[in-house]
Order: structure tokens, then C-alpha cells, then sequence
């Protein structure tokens, strides 16, 4: 048995730790997940539209190839239990969607391209 000390929302706790078959093999790296595949690049002079937090893919209204207006909902992504609304912000037209829905998705990660 090993004694540590250890502190939680600073309270203090003396904790006893039973140290099983030291001459155990080591414990198996974790798997580490594949990098998000990075999307094609969009046609040129496209700009991207990024997700502002972490969250899901909750619904994507558009398509390559719509024109949207400023204002227009573009994609919906559910963040801490709310559902929120990504905007154009300018009149243009869909280049690419990068995502799908129930993707999860990263803050700053390009949801689409826009013209």
C-alpha cells in the first residue's frame, strides 16, 4: 500500500493506493483518434464560416451552389445544451459545406465556403 495526500476543493484527504502486480506489463497506449479529415478547398475568393464553439451539427440549411442573403440561417449546431443559429453575414453564394449533420465540431472549424 502507497499513502497519498491529496487535496479536492481544497479539502485534504489521506488516501491509501494498493499497488497491484508491480511487475505487470504496462498498460496499453490509448488509441489516439485519426486528425478530422481537412475539407477540400473551396473555389478561390471563398471565404470560410467557422463554428464559434464546440457543439453538434444540429441541421445545415443550404446547399453548394444557393445564394443566400444576409441574415439567412445557414447551419444549426446545438452548444451547451441550446441550439444556436450561424447567419450569413453577407449576401453570396454557398461554395462548399464542409460538415454534415450530427457532426461534431470544434471551435473555429470552417463549417462552409461562401462566394
Amino acid at each position: 500500500m502507497k499513502k497519498f495526500n491529496v487535496t479536492v476543493n481544497g479539502n485534504a484527504y489521506e488516501v491509501e493506493v494498493e499497488e497491484i502486480g508491480a511487475a505487470a506489463a504496462p498498460a496499453a497506449a490509448p488509441a489516439v483518434p485519426a486528425p478530422a479529415a481537412t475539407p477540400a478547398p473551396a473555389a478561390a475568393g471563398a471565404a470560410d464560416v467557422t463554428c464559434p464553439m464546440p457543439g453538434t451539427i444540429v441541421d445545415i440549411k443550404v446547399k453548394a451552389g444557393d445564394a443566400v442573403k444576409a441574415g439567412d440561417v445557414l447551419v444549426i449546431f446545438e452548444a451547451m445544451k441550446m441550439e444556436n443559429e450561424i447567419q450569413a453575414a453577407a449576401d453570396g453564394t454557398v461554395a462548399a459545406v464542409y460538415v454534415n449533420k450530427g457532426d461534431s465540431v470544434e471551435s473555429g472549424q470552417a463549417l462552409l465556403a461562401m462566394n
